[in-house]
């Protein structure tokens, strides 16, 4: 279960995707996640993806 808090889930995906994910793509994939609500909750507390680091920045 991925955290509802803003916050508390970039805190979690970027962890995810630094240990287990090779890009945001793969994690959603493989957590089942909407890719683009989930960039978008990113977006609403001002962090973007950043594919060359794979993290939100």
């Amino acid at each position: 279960m991925i955290p509802e808090s803003p916050v508390m889930l970039l805190s979690y995906i970027n962890t995810e995707l630094r240990d287990n994910y090779e890009s945001l793509e793969e994690l959603c994939r493989s957590l089942d996640i909407d890719e683009r609500e989930l960039v978008g909750k990113m977006d609403s507390i001002g962090y973007q993806y950043d594919i060359k680091q794979n993290q939100f920045k």
